[in-house]
């Protein structure tokens, strides 16, 4: 039975599973495009990937070399993209069932601030705090492309892979034709710089028609994707640390999910940008990395433990 996410549903999600693997912060997490598993890093060292039909843990690799900041599943199974903490900013191609590196590929000269991977081919997107955003090809240790950017940027595939998003000094969204991105951006929506934090990532609603931008900050953006129009602020949730905190649509595009420093998850109407709920999931920590499986109605947020969400209500009152 296909559970429709309505407030009333959005509301009953508890958690149902924690996982207490991890001895310091999680950094970052990502599904697989089948919502069958979830991989996660952390401060730690580790990278942890979980069974979501399961709710298990199915096993752990160690980056203690090169540590792991960044990560993503590719369309191969059982391989990863990450970016690191130690060494260089090298981003690295990794076979999780042998703890194996397939590919390195170096370039960028400061830290990585953004990775993320094509929806419909092998090809991946990175920006770091070296103002530059590369395109890369999985099969090639050489950058396709190279953007040199006015501020730190930050990137994101639109639903179809055919255009990307960059985001530009916390002021505005440039849109690029994967096919000519050389030829520079073809629209610049520019928006109120903000004053008090900075832009840390950068979501195309499934549906294709907004962008979601996250904040160091208490505040969360959502753009036309067509036209730049500034459409919701979401507020309201404390960051007093200065914390990159992720936000995340619901697959459907209906809610915006974010995680705190107060340990909750809060949770808005994307539509009317009304706060439909604040979620308490027992979270020690700030919760810095919370998204929706793509396929499966559950949710994963996490801080040092990664929490594993499920409704508990099927229909409204």
């Amino acid at each position: 039975m296909k559970i429709k996410l309505i407030d009333s549903v959005v509301r009953s999600f508890k958690v149902a599973k924690i996982f207490r693997e991890n001895t310091d912060k999680i950094n970052a997490i990502d599904f697989a495009p089948n919502g069958e598993h979830l991989i996660s890093c952390s401060e730690d060292d580790q990278i942890v990937i979980y069974d979501c039909e399961k709710g298990t843990q199915s096993r752990t690799v160690n980056s203690k070399k090169y540590g792991v900041d960044l990560i993503h599943f590719t369309h191969a199974n059982n391989t990863a993209i990450h970016s690191s903490t130690k060494v260089d900013d090298t981003i690295r191609y990794l076979s999780l069932h042998d703890n194996k590196y397939l590919r390195y590929f170096p370039g960028h000269t400061k830290k990585v601030i953004s990775l993320c991977i094509s929806p419909v081919e092998d090809t991946f997107l990175s920006g770091s705090l070296d103002k530059t955003l590369r395109l890369w090809d999985l099969r090639s240790p050489n950058c396709q492309g190279l953007m040199h950017l006015s501020g730190r940027p930050i990137a994101a595939y639109d639903p179809e892979g055919l255009i990307f998003a960059a985001g530009v000094n916390s002021e505005s969204i440039k849109l690029y034709d994967l096919r000519s991105f050389d030829k520079g951006p073809f629209v610049t929506f520019k928006l109120n710089q903000e004053k008090e934090c900075d832009w840390t990532g950068l979501k195309f609603s499934r549906d294709g028609k907004t962008i979601l931008i996250s904040t160091n900050g208490s505040v969360i953006r959502l753009v036309d994707a067509f036209h730049g129009t500034p459409l919701q602020t979401f507020t309201g949730y404390p960051n007093n640390k200065g914390l990159a905190i992720e936000a995340s649509f619901s697959p459907d595009s209906q809610f915006i999910f974010s995680g705190s420093t107060d340990g909750r998850v809060h949770i808005w109407n994307a539509d009317t940008g009304n706060k439909i709920s604040v979620l308490n999931g027992d979270h020690p920590g700030p919760v810095q990395c919370i998204q929706f499986n793509p396929k499966y109605m559950m949710l994963a947020s996490a801080c040092t433990n990664m929490a594993f969400w499920l409704p508990t209500s099927e229909e409204g009152p």
